[in-house]
């Protein structure tokens, strides 16, 4: 992987006619750190927000150790890089084939299930062993997220009991874990969640729990979406798990995806032609930008100019068409440049560390990109600790 300073420096270099993905192992770490220093527990990666081996290793070699896998392909990845790592299959539904090569091919111990039927598989394929951690996934409120993700895993709370009574007998140790929801813009959705569990536990007072995990959700930051800081969230689960029955008896997991890759990576792309307020750019919701037209997330953006010199041209609100012959390869924004933007001009998108070069396809084959490493700081930033962003015309955030 090649170096820069800036992403400046390899435009005008190079004039990349591919999108071009920039890595900043610098913001990877700060983001980690964090996580490590405040969570009071353990930090689980959920490998799918970005399965990069430049991310994985990254993220190990700053001090996450706990990967959240989800498929066998994301276990012998993990694997296969990282020997040492601890994966846990958190997937609550997964076929007898992935339980079987995930336990006896890849030594994985840690498995989740929402439904008995889930929980027997586990215990059959597993031949009835008796060193599992066994995880039962809660559904919880996801009212303050802006993904929600409660429609298609997780027993109703009025049934968990019955199902946590079942799995103690089957595992060797035994856990609750849920997700509020991805981009979730209220830390109290934690202390909600945390509410629910803590009346489970009041019910089944001689059933042990050795585990809580608060699962994902944690917010990066966009143009539109300004969650509050992440020292909120903390406040807000280290309250939840002081409210817990016999507090000090848990340990404690949390996993995050999007919060601690979102803004370890950009991609510049170029302007291949320009029609009043619309850019026709080389990437697009079959690349990196899948949220961007799908999900209509807006991110900060900046113009870089193949020459030197930036530009002092008021900014103008414009949409984004991606290079595919396909109508909805769409990306509505706005996206705030330079009004004089013009085609052959240049576009770092921030924030796509998280869900960006994960959902490329090859449709249409425009499928060719690479990636180099840069030294300057993100675009934005949710951590207070990361250099800040040269104030310039150059670089424009939105």
């Amino acid at each position: 992987m090649e170096d820069y300073d800036a992403p400046d420096e390899l435009v005008r270099q190079r004039r990349p006619d591919i999108p071009v993905t920039c890595f900043r192992p610098a913001a990877l770490e700060g983001a980690v750190r964090w996580f490590t220093q405040n969570f009071p527990g353990k930090v689980l990666y959920a490998v799918k927000a970005n399965p990069a081996p430049y991310i994985l290793s990254g993220l190990f070699h700053a001090g996450i150790k706990h990967f959240d896998v989800a498929s066998i392909p994301e276990i012998e990845l993990v694997r296969g890089l990282l020997p040492e790592a601890h994966l846990s299959f958190m997937h609550p539904v997964k076929s007898r084939q992935a339980i079987e090569r995930a336990y006896f091919d890849y030594g994985v111990r840690d498995f989740a299930f929402d439904s008995l039927e889930e929980l027997e598989k586990i215990v059959t394929c597993t031949g009835k062993s008796k060193d599992l951690t066994l995880m039962l996934r809660l559904a919880v409120p996801n009212t303050a997220s802006e993904l929600p993700l409660s429609g298609k895993f997780g027993i109703a709370p009025e049934k968990a009991a019955t199902l946590l009574k079942a799995a103690r007998k089957a595992g060797k140790r035994l856990g609750i874990t849920f997700h509020v929801g991805s981009q979730t813009m209220d830390p109290q959705a934690y202390s909600t969640a945390l509410a629910l569990v803590g009346e489970i536990l009041q019910s089944i007072p001689r059933t042990r729990v050795d585990i809580i995990d608060v699962g994902g959700g944690f917010p990066s930051l966009y143009p539109d979406m300004v969650p509050p800081a992440l020292a909120d969230y903390k406040t807000a689960i280290e309250q939840g798990f002081d409210q817990l029955p016999h507090s000090g008896r848990y340990e404690f997991w949390c996993e995050p995806g999007r919060a601690l890759v979102a803004e370890s990576c950009s991609v510049i792309v170029k302007v291949d032609l320009r029609k009043d307020d619309v850019l026709y750019i080389n990437d697009g919701t079959y690349g990196s930008l899948f949220d961007a037209g799908h999900m209509g997330f807006r991110y900060p953006v900046r113009l870089i100019r193949p020459t030197p010199g930036g530009t002092d041209a008021a900014l103008k609100p414009f949409r984004f068409y991606g290079p595919t012959c396909d109508s909805i390869d769409y990306m509505p924004g706005p996206f705030s440049l330079p009004e004089d933007v013009r085609e052959g001009d240049y576009i770092e998108i921030g924030q796509l560390g998280a869900y960006g070069n994960t959902m490329r396809t090859g449709f249409n084959g425009f499928d060719v990109t690479e990636t180099v490493s840069v030294k300057a700081p993100p675009l934005t930033t949710m951590y207070d600790d990361a250099p800040e962003t040269t104030d310039s015309r150059e670089l424009i955030i939105v």
